[in-house]
């Protein structure tokens, strides 16, 4: 492809690669996300092109092939979708693309063990669209993942990609562009959930030569990987959302953070930036016009602390990743001490969208106050996990029940935790809640960048809040005495009390803690570091006082609280927990009850994990 002169010549672009995605829709859609690429999505891409190449079927060639971003549904990965007809094959294997090829694609036949079970009915689902983990979702930022092929622009052009920024370019004004941001009522969704508009404001009334726009790229949540997803699977949408930023604030220099764990997201964000500077998209005079803007990759080591938007400007700027006080904003004096716009990777795959089928559109989707969707990460105890996207508002018992399929083993329902480690613990009682910024907040949890943990009633809550404070002590940049000091003494506390130690006195002294660390801490990762305790001795102090009064962890967590027995009632002395005991604790005859040593017994849980008979008891 050569240089898009104008936007005229864009959009004939446009039209004809539509036309050809038209006249050939029978496609093989290989997911290429990196979790089936994990499990060896690559080699049935290659044995697709091998089989079809050998087959010579009309109208499903080898260019039929079509790599694609993360559909979401890792958990059943590598997935293949045949279209048109949308059938839905999961857990593929390069040993049954023969099969698909010779009976799927050559005769319509349905290879139903490679359907998806439905985990509720286990009936098998032969759509894509009729499972439930998809057909409840609302996708907006991952619109293109699972549709359109990664790595090349044509795929974007042809699905109107960059019809938004030529719309803005030519017949917008930067204020008319910022006042239906405004309208649309998006909110950033990299965790604070601020105006994206009234931002884009403020940076364009600084007087200034130079303004900065950055996505943050920096998902340091474990766990999350929305935007890894869409940097992988739809890179352009970003580049486009951040163009529109940029001519709405008058910024002609951008820059992508994204953490070094993301190679992929790395390789696919330069090449769709090498494609636009090759087609007169990036660069000088774009689309003929006088707006000019270029964007630059700046990979983070993987702090977490790098997700702060001020210690992320000092990290692209070349200096340690630490935040300042923030009595200027970094939207007045942020990069290199110059107004900037900070926001990240699914706000700005938003800004195209709305741009093209305007505010009013977009606020018809999700509740008061929070338009639009929300893309999460849901993982836990749940059947279904994966990458999903729903409207905002949607509550989270059709997350977890209608998404996800339900508790694991039919379990009950304990907690669910929204907002990666330094978010909140909601118990059952909240599942009708409304999954928004504010109801969230109100709530004791917060959105953060969209991690969703469920959890069963084997959890417990007060090693939970442990688990989380240790890696926020871990994660503390140090800068600040009341995060670097008061989350060490708060995860302290934790411990003592997971260890039988702990006192009502200790409680009191963590909840005064906790209000020091949120009153005098720098940055949003020390403010919100209390919320693992908080939310937990708010929803669960049950829990924390049958540790501390009863010497008990209800959950059968705890090892300094639990003992592992086997019932003779239920041992058929199989030596399968025998076997499985790394530390010779358990001895016994065949067909006869075994028995575990106390005092040799670590509690590791591998006897549990092995028993088929439920004969260990955890007490």
């Amino acid at each position: 492809m050569c240089i898009i002169a104008n936007p005229q010549e864009l959009k004939k672009r446009h039209v004809e690669l539509a036309a050809k995605q038209e006249r050939f829709p029978k496609k093989v859609i290989v997911c290429c996300g990196t979790g089936c690429l994990a499990n060896g999505a690559r080699a049935i891409v290659d044995a697709f092109h091998a089989h079809l190449a050998e087959k010579n079927i009309k109208d499903f060639t080898v260019e039929a092939v079509k790599e694609t971003g993360c559909h979401g549904f890792c958990e059943q990965g590598p997935l293949v979708v045949i279209e048109p007809q949308g059938t839905f094959y999961t857990r593929v294997k390069p040993k049954d693309v023969a099969a698909i090829v010779d009976k799927t694609i050559a005769n319509g036949e349905i290879l139903s063990p490679l359907l998806y079970k439905d985990p509720v009915t286990e009936h098998r689902i032969e759509r894509y669209h009729d499972v439930n983990f998809f057909a409840h979702q609302s996708r907006i930022a991952l619109r293109n993942l699972g549709k359109i092929a990664a790595n090349d622009i044509r795929e974007y052009i042809a699905v109107e990609g960059y019809q938004a920024l030529a719309k803005v370019l030519t017949t917008m004004t930067p204020d008319t562009v910022i006042d239906e941001i405004i309208k649309s009522g998006l909110r950033g969704r990299g965790g604070g959930g601020f105006p994206a508009g009234k931002k884009w404001r403020t940076c364009k009334s600084v007087q200034s030569d130079i303004h900065y726009v950055i996505c943050n790229g920096d998902e340091g949540d474990p766990g999350a990987f929305m935007d890894r997803s869409i940097m992988e699977g739809d890179p352009h949408s970003v580049l486009e959302g951040m163009m529109i930023c940029a001519f709405a604030i008058g910024a002609k220099q951008g820059y992508i953070y994204v953490r070094d764990e993301y190679p992929l997201a790395v390789v696919h964000l330069q090449k769709a930036i090498d494609e636009c500077e090759a087609n007169g998209l990036l660069g000088d005079n774009i689309l003929g016009t006088d707006f000019s803007f270029r964007i630059r990759i700046n990979r983070g080591a993987g702090a977490f602390v790098c997700g702060e938007s001020s210690a992320l400007m000092r990290s692209v700027a070349g200096e340690v990743g630490e935040p300042r006080a923030k009595y200027i904003r970094s939207v007045v004096k942020g990069l290199h001490d110059q107004p900037t716009v900070l926001n990240n990777v699914e706000t700005f795959a938003n800004v195209p969208i709305i741009m093209l089928k305007g505010a009013d559109w977009f606020t018809s989707i999700g509740c008061k106050n929070n338009s639009g969707t929300k893309a999460f990460s849901l993982v836990g105890k749940v059947r279904n996990t994966g990458l999903i996207e729903v409207a905002m508002g949607t509550t989270l018992r059709t997350i977890i029940y209608e998404i996800g399929g339900g508790i694991l083993e039919n379990r009950p329902f304990k907690a669910v935790q929204t907002g990666g480690p330094s978010g909140g613990c909601l118990p059952e009682s909240m599942l009708d809640l409304p999954v928004d910024f504010d109801s969230l907040t109100k709530n004791g949890s917060m959105m953060g960048s969209g991690g969703m943990i469920v959890m069963d009633d084997k959890t417990c809550m007060v090693d939970v809040a442990r688990y989380f404070l240790s890696f926020l002590v871990s994660e503390s940049c140090g800068k600040c005495v009341p995060c670097r000091e008061g989350l060490y003494q708060l995860h302290e506390l934790t411990i003592k009390i997971c260890n039988g130690e702990g006192t009502e006195e200790d409680l009191v002294r963590m909840e005064k803690l906790s209000e020091s660390i949120i009153v005098g801490s720098l940055c949003g990762l020390g403010k919100s570091g209390p919320n693992p305790f908080l939310s937990t001795i708010r929803y669960f102090r049950d829990e924390y006082l049958a540790h501390i009064r009863e010497k008990r962890c209800p959950a059968g967590v705890c090892k300094s609280l639990i003992t592992y027995t086997v019932l003779e009632d239920k041992c058929t002395g199989c030596v399968a927990c025998i076997t499985a005991c790394a530390y010779n604790a358990i001895t016994g005859e065949k067909k006869k009850p075994h028995f575990i040593h106390q005092d040799k017994c670590e509690k590791c849980g591998a006897c549990v994990a092995v028993c088929k008979f439920d004969a260990i008891e955890v007490k």
